[in-house]
């Protein structure tokens, strides 16, 4: 998991400076006068013009003269590049991410832990359509959200079912146990596609980890039990098309530490055989990701998808 970063003393200013970005963000095809870009992030007209002035100055805002209104500019798109090297996204990584969704006309997406959520780090989507989801959109990482990313690392395991769950839940052991046996065994985790697992993360996206009781006994209606999404192929032998919500393959730093996953958005039914080549290459993809990381899969763990053998 990517490291995070200790909470210090907020800082008002910086607070206000991010609240304007994150509204502007939010709104990529729209540009606001001071005014109104005042009211609308609650800033007094004299602050809001002191902040949009210096980020116009380093290009993070671009001015129209014309009509005197601002939106985004072209700096903030270096910052973005950036940021994704920080988090180890490589143009190489994008490119595999590229291939997997121009083989399978679906989305593939990388992401990882950060600061205690879960991030989309980059994500590629086939022409024309549109994912529902962004780049840097975050989920609490809490059960039962989150499991792709500890399936492979008792210790993570550990830790993750000790946090205070999401919603309440019931954990069925043996079950778990299973999960965890197979999904090493072939190295991916294939997620069934439900209505309510649709509705579970439509809602937990962007929220805090301490949801409202209220929040909370709803979403308990829709997943109350760790890993009851998971499909696991000897329990449902031949038995026809699955539908299959994501199939997922996890990343590895040089410490053979999962640092992030490697994911292909499915949302339809598959027979067992398209889900078996589905994952084939999404580990494959993986595991591209992982050498260009100069990372090596944990001793035991299925074989790097170009027939090397795991190192020792």
């Amino acid at each position: 998991m990517l490291p995070s970063v200790q909470p210090g003393r907020a800082s008002p200013p910086t607070h206000r400076v991010v609240q304007l970005l994150d509204f502007l963000a939010g709104r990529p095809t729209e540009r606001f006068g001071i005014s109104d870009l005042a009211r609308r992030v609650g800033l007094s007209k004299p602050t809001c013009l002191g902040i949009v002035t210096s980020l116009t100055e380093a290009g993070y805002l671009v001015r129209d003269p014309a009509d005197k209104t601002y939106r985004l500019g072209p700096s903030l798109i270096t910052l973005g590049h950036r940021a994704q090297e920080s988090m180890r996204v490589s143009p190489a990584a994008r490119e595999r991410l590229r291939q997997l969704s121009a083989r399978y006309g679906a989305t593939a997406a990388l992401s990882g832990v950060v600061d205690d959520r879960i991030t989309l780090l980059d994500l590629v989507a086939p022409a024309g359509v549109r994912p529902g989801v962004e780049v840097g959109q975050s989920y609490p990482f809490a059960p039962p959200v989150g499991l792709m990313f500890v399936l492979w690392d008792d210790e993570a395991e550990r830790d993750w079912l000790r946090r205070q769950p999401t919603i309440p839940l019931r954990t069925d052991s043996e079950r778990l146990r299973r999960v965890v046996a197979s999904c090493r065994a072939h190295g991916y985790l294939v997620e069934r596609q439900t209505p309510g697992g649709r509705r579970l993360y439509a809602l937990m996206a962007g929220m805090p980890t301490d949801l409202p009781d209220e929040l909370r006994a709803l979403l308990g209606e829709l997943v109350s039990d760790v890993g009851e999404r998971v499909y696991l192929r000897e329990e449902n032998p031949g038995r026809g098309r699955h539908d299959i919500a994501v199939i997922s393959a996890p990343v590895y730093d040089h410490y053979r530490r999962q640092v992030m996953v490697t994911s292909m958005h499915i949302g339809k039914p598959l027979t067992d055989s398209e889900i078996s080549e589905r994952a084939r290459a999404v580990v494959a993809a993986a595991d591209a990701v992982t050498e260009q990381l100069g990372g090596v899969k944990p001793t035991g763990w299925p074989p790097l998808s170009g027939g090397r053998a795991a190192a020792t």
